[in-house]
């Protein structure tokens, strides 16, 4: 039998987060940001630093994991600050900004509310550019081993013997 770690629900991070202050500050070529268990920063070489803090923020609207660090969605998105990438990503970028002020907001960072930044990434999932990084996060995000005890998984299984002798039929929840 295994103890499962209650998830943090959203509302009771941003009441955690009001109460100690959540830090995010983008320096000059760096975007930084308090995570919960270390000080993180992402240099960044082709893209703005603003670019790469929205990504940050797209990522995980897109794949939300309250228990999982922005430290862990900023090395999932750092692959697309490359000189081949870095083009598109900033159209992109530029793309989602425009639809933020739509909504009467500067850019997509200052959408407030999770629920308006979805609905304005629901208006452009069939755009290339969102394709592109919903599947470069499947691996980005899922492939970090750090996460992988966050969501209960201990792994690839073969070098242990496999599954069946190990938790396949631990099933808790029918």
């Amino acid at each position: 039998m295994s103890i499962r770690k209650q998830a943090m629900t959203r509302r009771q991070l941003l009441s955690k987060s009001a109460m100690f202050g959540a830090s995010f500050a983008i320096g000059s070529g760096f975007v930084a940001g308090q995570a919960t268990a270390a000080n993180w920063a992402v240099e960044v070489e082709h893209l703005k630093p603003e670019t790469m803090a929205t990504l940050i923020q797209l990522a995980r609207d897109i794949y939300p994991h309250d228990q999982v660090s922005d430290e862990y969605y900023a090395v999932a998105v750092k692959g697309y600050d490359s000189a081949d990438a870095a083009e598109g990503i900033e159209v992109g970028i530029a793309e989602l900004n425009e639809a933020a002020k739509g909504i009467g907001f500067a850019n997509y960072i200052d959408v407030g509310w999770e629920r308006d930044r979805v609905d304005l990434l629901r208006g452009m999932e069939d755009s290339a550019f969102f394709q592109q990084i919903r599947g470069g996060l499947v691996t980005g995000l899922y492939n970090q081993k750090a996460i992988w005890p966050i969501f209960g998984y201990e792994g690839e299984s073969f070098s242990k013997g496999g599954y069946i002798d190990r938790g396949f039929d631990d099933i808790n929840w029918l």
